[in-house]
């Protein structure tokens, strides 16, 4: 090979080389480029998703704002129901306060006016009185000069002359001052009977309209309130019971007049807390499936009432009021239980008088049906259950009964009367009607007190329930005959004192014992 050749071979080695090169130089430049176009598209693509979920994240934050502000406008809505409800309250209670102002001042005016009265009438006596002095002391002389009789004379004949003129004058004032005191007398003791109501009606009220609940602990409480207090707002509502949520430990109070009403809210509260889920949705659904229960258990304590009396046919709306009646208080007596006896009562003594047993019966059942819609309807329970029995086709004698057992009518039955006996029998029972502790307790310790009091007594017992009191007195210093006086003035000091149902009986012993010992 010469060197031609060699060179030739060598520039076409160098030329494909060369060519090589640049190829390879167009090709990297072209994938570069390629590469930056991929990531400039790949940094404007996450640009945009950054900003699309910017924008979702901004409209979630409106969203939750929004949100927020609207609960925030309910909140201070029902706040402000709230704040309006109490203004109302307070408007309302400081009318009423004006009204008992306005009637406590019209009743001052009339007494300081009967005053006035009574004074003026008392000058005009003490003016008549001496005007008669006067005359009399006239005709005493005149009497004298005139017929020359003694003084003593003259008097007696004056004194028989101004009676007769005198007697008709007297007897009209008489009847005109007895008249304004009856007047008066009727007032004041309207007034004293209403404040002895107002002073003594709290312990009872409170005993006979409240029911209490005892919690597992003390934490149950915030979760009976719940947030802001929507659960005992749901429950109060549901209910209609107001619960009382206060210092007493693990305890709530549930309020209102209706019995009924607070025995579904106690077992409503019972099992919600048994449950745990404490929400005002749930709220509402224990509390509709309680009243259905309540219902339902009503009716079948009415059934299970007239099963025991022995009496049918009655009307199954009169059986659930019966029903209704257990769950009913009258001086603490049970009214239903009240119902059963005085049916049982005037079944007895029907069988002994030889009248009709089964309406007897029938008619001491349903004589205080009234009681269980007298907190609905306005007037004496006795006419409410005669309305009543008379609205459910009762027989004629029996709504009379009912109207009448408490003299309401003019009983004109014997069944009538019959029934007026077993209800005062089964009301007058020892142990019937329960009083406070408190109160039991207080006027025995009243009792005993007005004994001890006095002279001469060293020992006082009320015995009986408070219907005996038995004195002993010391034998050295009341003899017999004191005993007597001593007893009337006790009696008469407890009747002044003490205000107490039925009789009291005061017993007084004096005991004389010799001692001696043989030796």
């Amino acid at each position: 090979m010469d060197i031609l050749s060699v060179l030739a071979v060598a520039a076409a080695i160098f030329a494909g080389l060369a060519a090589g090169y640049v190829l390879h130089r167009r090709m990297a430049t072209k994938r570069i480029g390629d590469a930056d176009a991929l990531a400039k598209r790949i940094v404007e693509e996450a640009r945009k998703e950054a900003q699309a979920q910017k924008k979702e994240i901004l409209l979630e934050g409106q969203d939750d704002l929004f949100n927020q502000k609207r609960e925030m406008e309910n909140e201070y809505k029902e706040r402000e129901r709230e704040v309006k409800a109490r203004e109302r309250k307070l408007e309302e209670m400081t009318i009423r306060l004006e009204e008992k102002l306005e009637k406590a001042t019209e009743k001052e005016r009339d007494l300081l006016q009967a005053e006035k009265q009574l004074a003026r009438k008392e000058r005009e006596l003490a003016e008549t009185e001496e005007f008669l002095q006067t005359r009399l002391e006239e005709h005493e002389q005149r009497l004298s000069q005139v017929a020359g009789l003694t003084p003593e004379e003259a008097r007696e004949r004056l004194f028989g002359e101004i009676e007769a003129k005198t007697r008709h004058e007297a007897a009209r004032m008489i009847r005109q001052i007895e008249t304004q005191a009856h007047e008066s007398a009727d007032r004041k003791a309207k007034e004293i009977l209403c404040n002895v109501i107002q002073r003594y009606a709290g312990d009872y009220v409170n005993e006979q309209t409240v029911t209490a609940v005892t919690l597992p602990n003390e934490d149950m409480k915030g979760r009976i309130i719940g947030r802001e207090g929507r659960n005992i707002r749901a429950l109060e509502a549901a209910t209609g019971v107001d619960l009382i949520i206060d210092d007493t430990p693990e305890t709530v109070i549930l309020s209102a007049y209706s019995p009924l009403r607070r025995q579904v809210a106690k077992m409503a509260l019972e099992r919600l807390i048994q449950d745990g889920r404490i929400h005002p949705a749930r709220i509402e659904d224990i509390v509709q499936k309680c009243e259905l229960e309540m219902d339902a258990k009503v009716r079948e304590v009415g059934e299970q009432a007239t099963f025991d009396a022995g009496v049918h046919g009655i009307h199954p709306e009169i059986v659930r009021m019966l029903g209704q009646l257990r769950y009913r208080t009258s001086f603490t007596q049970n009214v239903l239980q009240h119902s059963l006896e005085v049916s049982a009562l005037c079944g007895m003594m029907a069988a002994e008088l030889g009248m009709d047993v089964k309406k007897a019966k029938r008619a001491g059942l349903l004589h205080d049906i009234g009681k269980a819609v007298d907190h609905e309807v306005e007037g004496p329970h006795a006419l409410i259950g005669a309305d009543l029995a008379k609205k459910y086709n009762e027989n004629q004698d029996i709504i009379h009964a009912v109207a009448a057992h408490h003299e309401d009518q003019r009983p004109s039955t014997a069944l009538a009367v019959l029934v007026q006996a077993a209800d005062s029998i089964s009301g007058a029972r020892p142990g019937a009607r329960k009083e406070l502790l408190e109160n039991y307790v207080k006027r025995l310790e009243e009792l005993e007190g007005i004994a001890t009091g006095f002279e001469g007594v060293s020992k006082a017992y009320a015995i009986q329930a408070g219907r005996e009191i038995r004195v002993m007195v010391n034998s050295d210093n009341v003899d017999d005959d004191a005993t007597y006086l001593l007893c009337k003035d006790i009696t008469e000091k407890i009747e002044k004192n003490l205000t107490y149902p039925g009789q009291i009986r005061v017993t007084v012993i004096r005991e004389r014992r010799a001692v001696g010992f043989a030796k």
